[in-house]
């Protein structure tokens, strides 16, 4: 499948690799990368978040990509720094490098996998072993599909992207440029669609429609995403979607659009560009969330947004309103105390008349 690789290079081939600047030991060798509170000598670790400058004096680390806004830290003059403007994006870009130097992407057709009538695959690609390729599937250049994944018929899979073990795409689905399916996840699948009837029984409401993802979507391990009833649910370049988040029938979501783990979209919710979504949100169906509004973890949203907005809460309101009622939230028990003792006082002077 793979071959395994060395990483080694020098600090300072790292830093002109992220256009950083070395203050320290820029010729030491550089063989790993790890969390800063676990690193030892060898390694390369990053410092972006306030809350790990308490590991600066106790890391064994190398060396450390650091954010210029930590200029003012009193640094070990032992530890070997590369300052960078923005560390974490540093940081992401020294992974990539890592995995490309200490991997090779799997490469070729193994046996046995299913290629249905009409199947097309590109230049360059990987077909895992136990992968099904329905009718008329379009496979794309360089698209890598590892084991026990399934592509339903008439489907279109484009250039660059991956799909990990097991996934499922249903018939009909597009899938953009440059995506990321992780394992388990399943695109396409049946619509929560059921009609009551009278005697409380329920009737399959069929789902004809399908699933387009753009370019460079991310989609997390065990994640779904319902095809539409009719029409498509939508989800648009540069979208990323967490671990264990379902998505129903005729969802649109918008460029840039980030959504945590185990959160519930409901059906016909229209979320726009470049909105965040905390863990173990839910919404409500037909529902408009505007572009940029930020949602915190575990909230409840029942109608539109506005753009820009924050919102926290069951339902979910405005921060700042959220936190004044939570203010007033955490002293019930005292309010209830002071109204029980004025109850009392008022009782007393109506006793005393």
């Amino acid at each position: 499948m793979s071959d395994q690789k060395r990483f080694s290079l020098t600090i300072r081939e790292l830093s002109d690799l992220l256009s950083g600047e070395v203050i320290g030991n820029e010729s030491e060798l550089i063989t790993g990368i790890a969390e800063i509170q676990h690193a030892q000598k060898g390694s390369i670790s990053f410092l972006s978040n306030p809350k790990y400058t308490k590991y600066i004096h106790s890391t064994h680390a190398s060396a450390l990509l650091v954010d210029s806004s930590f200029d003012q830290l009193d640094f070990p003059d032992e530890l070997t720094r590369i300052k960078v403007s923005n560390a974490y994006l540093s940081f992401t870009a020294l992974l990539e490098t890592f995995q490309k130097l200490t991997s090779t992407p799997p490469s070729g057709f193994e046996e046995p996998f299913f290629k249905g009538e009409g199947a097309t695959i590109g230049e360059n690609c990987y077909i895992g072993a136990f992968s099904y390729l329905g009718k008329n599937v379009q496979i794309g250049n360089h698209v890598r599909i590892f084991p026990h994944c399934y592509i339903g018929d008439n489907s279109v899979i484009n250039e660059h992207t991956i799909l990990y073990p097991s996934v499922k795409i249903y018939p009909n689905t597009k899938v953009g440029s440059y995506c990321n399916l992780q394992a388990g996840a399943v695109i396409g699948s049946h619509g929560f669609g059921f009609a009551p009837n009278k005697d409380g029984s329920f009737t399959n409401i069929p789902q004809v429609g399908n699933v387009e993802l753009g370019n460079h979507v991310d989609i997390g391990a065990n994640t779904t995403i319902d095809c539409a009833t009719v029409g498509t649910t939508r989800i648009a370049d540069g979208v990323k979607i967490d671990n264990l988040v379902q998505v129903a029938h005729n969802v649109e979501i918008g460029k840039n659009t980030a959504i945590a783990a185990q959160t519930g979209i409901s059906g016909s919710v229209k979320i726009g560009k470049n909105v965040l979504i905390g863990g173990q949100t839910g919404t409500v169906g037909h529902i408009e969330i505007a572009d940029f509004t930020k949602v915190g973890a575990r909230s409840g949203i029942t109608k539109n947004t506005k753009s820009d907005q924050i919102l926290w809460g069951v339902p979910a309101i405005d921060r700042q309103e959220y936190l004044k009622s939570f203010a007033i939230y955490r002293k019930l028990p005292e309010l209830q105390k002071k109204i029980e003792e004025l109850e009392g006082k008022i009782l007393n002077l109506m006793l005393d008349k």
